[in-house]
């Protein structure tokens, strides 16, 4: 008979969803093989037996790792179900330590990562361990590793649910702060016209087109008010365009800023937690019932 250890259990109630005594029992009854315990646990709980990994992970964390010479950093963002369990201690020191690996280790991609050492095994079997503890499915999103042309800053805002990794070249670090926030508060979406996707922009033509002969414009007139449409959006999304948040005038711009500091901007990330995922819907009473539920566990 082979033993059954707690991160045994806590694997197979990961993967089906499953109680803890079921998981348990199964995996006594397979004699140790995951396999056939969850395969004992579908037959015998039906649909109970739901995968945690089909829930929806819009919630979660950003993170920030820079080396101390500020040459080298990496941004990364790990999702979990609800916003309770993104202000669990274990869960922050697991996004706290991928961040280091992802700067340490230089994993290619996501799945790279998840094989990389942790602890007693690796980011897989302690992401895999935490699932089964908390009782919410955990899953890494998305990471950027940069080796700076600068010196990079970073910065986290509510709850860590913005994060930013600026590549500063020339400047201090007060200018950095502030650029950083800025792209925090004004989300763009690229450093100047040439980084946004041309769809984009097509979109934007069209639909300003669309618009004018609606309001029965000349048609003579409709590429010159597209392309007007087009420059304002860029002012809108690119960052050298935008207007600088603390600007005393109200219409500097962040080019202009950097060019009155003698500085440059080699490239940033901006990631906002759950962007462009769908977000389940719970009512106040369901949230609380789960935060209770999670706090006896």
């Amino acid at each position: 008979m082979a033993a059954i250890t707690a991160s045994m259990v806590a694997e197979l109630r990961a993967k089906t969803d499953a109680p803890m005594m079921e998981c348990k029992k199964a995996l006594t009854e397979a004699d140790g093989d995951l396999g056939k315990a969850e395969e004992i646990l579908r037959v015998k709980l039906g649909n109970k037996a739901t995968k945690a990994a089909a829930r929806i992970t819009a919630e979660g964390v950003v993170g920030v790792s820079i080396k101390a010479d500020g040459k080298l950093g990496a941004i990364i963002e790990i999702n979990c179900e609800t916003d309770f369990v993104a202000k669990n201690d274990e869960f922050l020191q697991l996004t706290k330590a991928c961040a280091e690996l992802v700067v340490n280790q230089k994993p290619s991609d996501v799945s790279a990562l998840l094989t990389l050492p942790m602890g007693d095994g690796t980011v897989e079997s302690t992401r895999t361990a935490l699932v089964g503890k908390i009782g919410e499915n955990l899953s890494v999103r998305r990471f950027v590793r940069v080796e700076a042309k600068g010196q990079l800053v970073s910065y986290i805002h509510g709850g860590a649910k913005i994060g930013v990794l600026l590549d500063l070249v020339g400047g201090d670090e007060q200018l950095g702060k502030d650029l950083a926030m800025h792209i925090a508060a004004s989300k763009p979406k690229s450093l100047d016209a040439s980084g946004v996707p041309g769809e984009l922009l097509d979109t934007e033509r069209r639909i300003a087109i669309e618009k004018a002969r609606a309001d029965n414009k000349p048609e003579a007139m409709l590429d010159k008010i597209a392309e007007g449409t087009v420059q304002k959006y860029l002012k809108e999304v690119t960052l050298l365009a935008q207007v600088f948040v603390k600007a005393e005038d109200g219409k500097q711009t962040v080019e202009q800023l950097l060019r009155s500091k003698g500085a440059s901007v080699a490239g940033f990330t901006l990631y906002v937690v759950g962007e462009g995922m769908e977000k389940r819907s719970n009512d106040f009473a369901a949230e609380v019932a789960a935060q209770a539920a999670a706090a006896q566990k």
